[in-house]
């Protein structure tokens, strides 16, 4: 049974960045070591903070656009409701 998640990457001034993957931990490093060209290389996203997995892709896909439509201020409440901290969860 495959397993997708929905996460939510940070920098140092918290912007926010919110993808979808089938391999969580292949694509932090990804995003860690810049292999990625784009918003998270160019803003330097490279900190876990929140991610929920599934079994449907289309059920991740779907949350994915869900976070992405949301306020900012909701993110946030997501994020401080299971990490308040904002510890990298990749760690």
């Amino acid at each position: 049974m495959n397993q997708y998640y929905v996460y939510i990457m940070t920098n140092k001034s918290k912007t926010l960045y919110i993808g979808v993957t089938s391999n969580l931990s292949k694509r932090i490093y990804e995003h860690k070591q810049k292999l990625v060209p784009g918003f998270t290389s160019k803003y330097n996203i490279n900190k876990l903070v929140y991610y929920e997995a599934t079994s449907d892709i289309k059920a991740a896909i779907n949350r994915e656009k869900q976070l992405k439509g949301w306020l900012r201020s909701k993110k946030i409440a997501l994020i401080e409701s299971v990490n308040p901290e904002w510890r990298d969860l990749s760690l």
